[in-house]
């Protein structure tokens, strides 16, 4: 199971990206992917600031959400309580919330690696695979 975070989708699906190839041979090859909709949200936002095609940005994040072989968590309460605690905890780190929420997910679900470039997740112990 891999994790799909923002970097790593971004990656995926726009060619300019450098590690694009890379980010397609992963998720290509991966048997199922876990996001949430906070990386949706932030995958939207980095998209258009990077100037990428509105377009093609929400069909991609619509296509992402009918996929069968990617479960997209809807954090709830108590999972954005989790995540903001976890913040709290590292506030020597510069995570985002939605980094938060990540870890707390990955960590629930016995996960170890996600599709990024942040080091963010290797700092709390986690493999990111596009380095």
């Amino acid at each position: 199971m891999l994790l799909l975070d923002t970097s790593g989708l971004l990656c995926y699906v726009y060619k300019s990206e450098p590690q694009h190839i890379q980010a397609v041979q992963i998720l290509d090859s991966a048997s199922y992917g876990l996001t949430h909709n906070y990386v949706l949200a932030e995958f939207v936002a980095l998209a258009l600031v990077r100037r990428f095609p509105r377009q093609s940005t929400l069909a991609f994040i619509s296509d992402l959400i009918n996929n069968p072989d990617i479960e997209v968590v809807w954090v709830d309460e108590s999972l954005h309580r989790e995540a903001v605690d976890l913040l709290m905890k590292r506030s020597d780190k510069t995570y985002s919330l939605c980094d938060a929420v990540s870890f707390v997910l990955m960590q629930q679900r016995g996960m170890s690696e996600a599709l990024t470039t942040d080091h963010h997740f290797e700092q709390e112990g986690f493999r990111r695979l596009l380095v």
